[in-house]
């Protein structure tokens, strides 16, 4: 047999310390409120990437064939009434340096001025958005970093150079040799040019900051006041509607007294998740709210797996205390809560050493609801079955108390 772990015990400190975590996670909403990201607030979403300037390719033939760059070829499409269609395409490491890309380009009737002729072809940045159209005029391409001699440009340093916007977060992605930021301003509705001006503006202040040619827009996005209004809203409906299927789920499989204690679980973790997100800063994002999402349906699992076993380890000992069938049924499942948390968080916790940007605060948010989940089935649910109980005896020690008083009262 199992040993018999006196959970019980824990009952009434672990409400006190979780009442002063809500109540610290309220304040902190109340007091701070939501960074939130642009998901929820109109603006402009950029994605960049801090770079060097690696030459410039012209043409001056006829036509103005389209050139593409991705990270293993350089391709130039010819298309056109009064040319002849066809592509060119060089792969980037068979042409080996950007002297051997100078060369092949040269091949094909092209003209790239190269600034370090011994530097890797593959170092040359993609065009992200869009292909550059060749003509006499040169175009600038760029190249990443050789090596991490050649970083520049950290994030506080982006920070600074883009605060003067107004309203901006800037976020790292992927890996420190990549220099790859989000940058996000907020459009708070009074400059009815906004989407079309801030994009420049951002490729205005970073090259100031870090140098002409310095600067890469990878992406851009525009969310708009509507859309960021009706995100909000759907995310609130979206999370009450979870609850209220929970509830009518753990009612209709349980009793009345499951489905509240199970609810109060899933509430204590959205609440100790949100107190996280508040008081460390971390951005609100659609991140958060899957994460938020993830952990309460993550935590309804393991508390529907150990309401099962107290019912049925209930319908084994019915004359059995509730406070022992409760000890024994969380020491039996204890073993295999502990087991499917950790090879859980094994995963989760990759994601957070080996990832970064919101991929790597999704995965905090993960740890700390996990965690928060183990505590809540066991001390959160089971207590409140526990505190029913009680106040079931309670009445019924009242009504019995009021039945012999009413018989003596008669006899007399």
């Amino acid at each position: 047999m199992k040993r018999l772990i006196k959970f019980h015990k824990g009952f009434v400190p672990a409400v006190i310390f979780s009442s002063m975590l809500i109540v610290l996670s309220l304040v902190g909403l109340v007091v701070k409120g939501f960074n939130l990201g642009v998901d929820f607030q109109a603006g402009i979403n950029q994605y960049i990437m801090l770079a060097y300037p690696a030459g410039e390719v012209s043409y001056n033939g006829t036509g103005t064939p389209a050139m593409t760059i991705t990270e293993t070829s350089l391709s130039v499409i010819f298309s056109g009434a009064n040319v002849d269609a066809r592509t060119v395409s060089v792969n980037l490491q068979t042409a080996g340096t950007m002297s051997g890309l100078a060369t092949a380009l040269q091949a094909e009737g092209f003209t790239f001025t190269f600034l370090d002729g011994g530097l890797p072809a593959t170092l040359i940045v993609p065009t992200y958005q869009g292909d550059f159209n060749l003509s006499a005029t040169p175009v600038a391409v760029q190249r990443a970093a050789r090596d991490r001699s050649e970083l520049f440009g950290s994030i506080e340093e982006l920070r600074a150079a883009v605060s003067q916007l107004g309203s901006v977060s800037v976020q790292s992605v992927g890996d420190t040799m990549d220099m790859q930021y989000i940058i996000r301003v907020r459009d708070d509705g009074t400059d009815k040019n906004f989407s079309e001006k801030i994009p420049g503006r951002i490729s205005e202040v970073t090259q100031a900051a870090f140098g002409a040619g310095r600067y890469v827009a990878m992406k851009t996005d525009y969310v708009g006041a509507r859309f960021s209004k009706d995100l909000t809203d759907n995310t609130w409906r979206l999370t009450l509607f979870t609850v209220l299927v929970i509830m009518v789920y753990a009612t209709i499989r349980f009793k009345i007294q499951f489905a509240i204690g199970a609810i109060l679980a899933v509430l204590h973790d959205a609440l100790i998740m949100v107190g996280f997100i508040v008081w460390t800063g971390m951005e609100f994002n659609t991140s958060s709210i899957a994460a938020i999402l993830t952990i309460l349906g993550y935590s309804i699992n393991d508390t529907i797996v150990v309401f099962d076993r107290i019912r049925e380890d209930r319908r084994l000992a019915p004359t059995d205390a509730l406070t022992t069938i409760l000890n024994r049924s969380l020491s039996e499942t204890l073993s295999r809560t502990i087991i499917t948390t950790v090879t859980t968080l094994l995963a989760v916790l990759a994601l957070y050493l080996f990832t970064s940007g919101s991929i790597k605060d999704f995965a905090l948010a993960l740890i700390v609801g996990m965690i928060s989940g183990i505590y809540s089935t066991i001390f959160i649910a089971t207590s409140f079955l526990n505190f029913w109980d009680v106040l079931r005896k309670r009445r019924a020690g009242k009504q019995n108390t009021a039945v012999v008083q009413g018989a003596k009262t008669a006899k007399a």
